[in-house]
């Protein structure tokens, strides 16, 4: 028992092809584009979420090379220290600081959510602004507080 597919061009003149007659009878946008879909913060935080996840996987690479190197010896270990300490270094460390705070607020605005808060237009636009605006300034908090206790230097 198969259902019929949606045939295209469902809509009152619609020429474009954009709109589709679902099996119901209801007619629908083709796909959520732009030209449906108005850009909205919690668009963007969810974009910034699977972003971090892809900046994460790379601060894994980091970590594993960092085992490794730890594997070889001490000489390897202050080679991969001098390079951690380098500008690049810090500015990779930085990046990785703003990854982990965007996926720590991305994360609880997640959890908020799965818990049934936070769902009203108000409240998930929020935790959007939230989860988009502040990493940045919290990772530069963090940072100034490890160069201020001398934890890092140039």
């Amino acid at each position: 028992m198969t259902q019929p597919s949606p045939t295209k061009g469902g809509a009152t003149g619609d020429r474009t092809g954009r709109f589709v007659t679902q099996p119901n009878g209801h007619v629908t946008p083709l796909s959520p584009h732009m030209e449906v879909w108005r850009w909205h913060v919690t668009m963007t935080a969810s974009i910034l979420f699977r972003a971090t996840i892809i900046a994460a996987s790379v601060g894994l690479v980091i970590l594993v090379g960092w085992l490794g190197v730890l594997a070889f010896g001490p000489e390897h270990y202050a080679c991969f220290l001098d390079l951690a300490g380098s500008p690049l270094g810090l500015f990779v460390g930085f990046g990785l600081t703003v990854v982990l705070f965007s996926f720590i607020l991305n994360g609880a605005r997640h959890l908020t959510n799965d818990t049934g808060a936070g769902l009203t237009l108000k409240s998930a636009n929020l935790l959007s602004n939230i989860a988009v605006w502040a990493p940045v300034p919290l990772a530069v908090l963090f940072w100034v507080v490890l160069f201020a206790a001398g934890r890092v230097s140039l």
